[in-house]
């Protein structure tokens, strides 16, 4: 891996480090219509989508490619996973630009790289090939992208998806879930894991944020039917989001997908935008905890709080609540998973994406 040169802007290495791609529609005048996320930005050509990373040249759609802004060796829970290869590192990879713009985001200085003059974007060269070893050196099970919104450059993740499944390695996305379905079905034979953060219930909110809930209720829904291992993650954030009927109407839509979809619920910290806000408290926390469980999801997890939540962080059998998975932030203590994926006590099975199976390169 090597830095980009220094003698360009940001701008112009973003253009050289870039491909072109079908996920897009053709419209007149050279014209292109985005695919890659929920705001299906119609380009003229010299311009770039919201995101400011996928721009139309002379009726091509360039998008990135080859390279990354961050790559390290995370623990998998840190995502969070919770119920996929529990107790793994997980080789995290980012790049720049996002399709939101919120004003608590913590990756704010990769993720509003080329909107926000404070942020910072460093680029470094990279080979699909490199990265994997990259993974394989560090003993990771999985490549994850992350850190900043990867829908948006879904046509390099395959490519390093590709080499990554021929190596062993379980795929993953970190994502706000402002999906297309196009993006979904090219991304499906591909991908192993989902984390979907679904940042509120009152589209107000979510135009705040620079998108719309429904696009996102909408990738919640077709990431389950198409048997994509899904996590979905809600920041409790204080006046935000965090009111009674706001979470009940959350947690009742998770569970009318499926109530064994595992929900974090995780603790605000002030960043960015928001450094005068106060954090979640443990007592809201816990009351988010109570509510998805009322709501009839079986696996629901308090975040960002270690060692306040009174073993919230834990993952118990639904039957018999044998406690199957012990966990203190994102190290797991004790696995008792057993290698049917079931519950050692009951033998109940247990969903999640616990091994990673034989299967053809895609």
């Amino acid at each position: 891996m090597k830095p980009a040169g220094t003698n360009m802007t940001l701008a112009a290495e973003l253009t050289r480090l870039s491909s072109p791609t079908s996920l897009c529609e053709s419209l007149p005048d050279h014209h292109l219509r985005c695919l890659a996320c929920a705001h299906r930005c119609h380009i003229a050509p010299g311009q770039s989508g919201i995101c400011k990373v996928r721009t139309n040249r002379d009726g091509a759609l360039l998008v990135p490619h080859g390279y990354v802004n961050a790559l390290h060796s995370d623990p998998i829970e840190k995502k969070p996973f919770f119920h996929a290869l529990p107790g793994s590192r997980a080789m995290s990879f980012g790049m720049l630009g996002c399709d939101l713009h919120c004003a608590y985001c913590q990756n704010w200085l990769s993720s509003q790289a080329l909107r926000d003059p404070s942020s910072i974007g460093d680029v470094h060269e990279i080979e699909p090939a490199q990265l994997v070893q990259s993974a394989l050196r560090a003993g990771a099970s999985s490549v994850i992208s992350t850190y900043n919104e990867p829908m948006i450059t879904a046509e390099w993740a395959i490519e390093i998806f590709r080499c990554a499944r021929a190596a062993g390695l379980a795929t993953g996305f970190v994502s706000n879930g402002y999906a297309t379905p196009n993006v979904l079905r090219a991304l499906h034979p591909h991908l192993d894991l989902l984390k979907i953060d679904l940042k509120s219930f009152d589209d107000r909110r979510y135009r705040e944020l620079g998108g719309k809930l429904q696009p996102v209720l909408d990738t919640i829904r077709h990431a389950r039917s198409l048997g994509l291992w899904m996590e979905v993650v809600t920041l409790l954030v204080p006046g935000l989001n965090d009111s009674l009927a706001e979470l009940r109407s959350l947690t009742a839509f998770l569970a009318s997908v499926s109530p064994e979809i595992p929900w974090h619920v995780t603790a605000f910290h002030p960043d960015y935008k928001m450094l005068a806000s106060p954090p979640t408290t443990t007592a809201a926390l816990v009351q988010a905890v109570a509510i998805g469980r009322q709501a009839g999801l079986r696996f629901v997890y308090a975040g960002n709080l270690t060692g306040h939540t009174d073993g919230l962080e834990h993952t118990r059998c639904p039957v018999c609540s044998t406690l199957i998975i012990e966990r203190h932030g994102f190290q797991v203590l004790h696995n008792r998973v057993t290698s049917a994926g079931t519950c050692p006590s009951c033998h109940h099975p247990l969903p999640g994406f616990w091994r990673i199976a034989r299967r053809e390169h895609s």
